[in-house]
């Protein structure tokens, strides 16, 4: 964890927590000795490109959280720099619930998991909606990975406040179909092998009864 997500997450009543719970002198050594936290590295650039899909909650008008998922095909979320993040929104159920908050309060949290590795990034930022304008026909362009039945409608770009690493611990591992295609692919060509060998030898042995 850097600072910048300290600095975010850490309110009044959750440094008051930790204080109650004994780990508050470990992070305030984050906060005093830790990194920024606040720009992409190599790692956080690779995993985001390899996901299919992402959680991303925003607050509604009265206050309440909304989460919502986002898939796609891998590198739908695209890095544009060390510090934002995009992606072209495609029509969907037309309810706008996420657009609606964003556009009343910009602030977003994106939970990016890799369940077969039992790993998960948390990013923290300002999201910008660019809709109905030349320029965002250009990021539309830009984000856009084309899908089949899909129609970009807008471009979002998330402008990265800090970001963390989360505890892989209790992340079950689960795996999409590409994924145990890939595992499987061995085991799969071990048992075609052994059907081979086994062919032959009902052969050998038919040929040797025969004899």
């Amino acid at each position: 964890m850097g600072r910048s997500f300290a600095e975010l997450a850490f309110t009044p009543g959750v440094k008051e927590q930790q204080r109650l719970h004994g780990s508050r002198a470990q992070y305030q050594r984050v906060e005093t000795d830790g990194g920024p936290g606040a720009s992409l590295g190599p790692a956080e650039q690779d995993f985001i490109r390899e996901r299919d899909g992402f959680y991303m909650a925003s607050v509604s008008e009265s206050g309440w959280p909304y989460i919502q998922h986002r898939g796609g095909p891998k590198g739908f979320l695209q890095v544009v720099d060390e510090h934002t993040v995009g992606f072209a929104d495609l029509r969907g159920n037309m309810q706008f619930i996420s657009t609606g908050n964003l556009l009343h309060d910009d602030r977003v949290a994106l939970f990016l998991m890799d369940y077969p590795h039992q790993a998960r990034l948390k990013i923290l930022g300002h999201a910008e909606i660019l809709e109905n304008t030349p320029e965002a026909q250009k990021w539309v362009e830009r984000l856009y990975v084309p899908e089949k039945n899909a129609r970009p409608e807008r471009a979002v770009l998330i402008h990265i406040e800090a970001f963390d690493w989360n505890c892989q611990q209790h992340i079950t591992p689960r795996f999409t179909q590409d994924e145990l295609e890939v595992a499987l692919a061995p085991i799969r060509r071990r048992i075609a092998l052994l059907e081979e060998e086994n062919a032959r030898l009902r052969e050998k042995a038919s040929k040797s009864a025969s004899g």
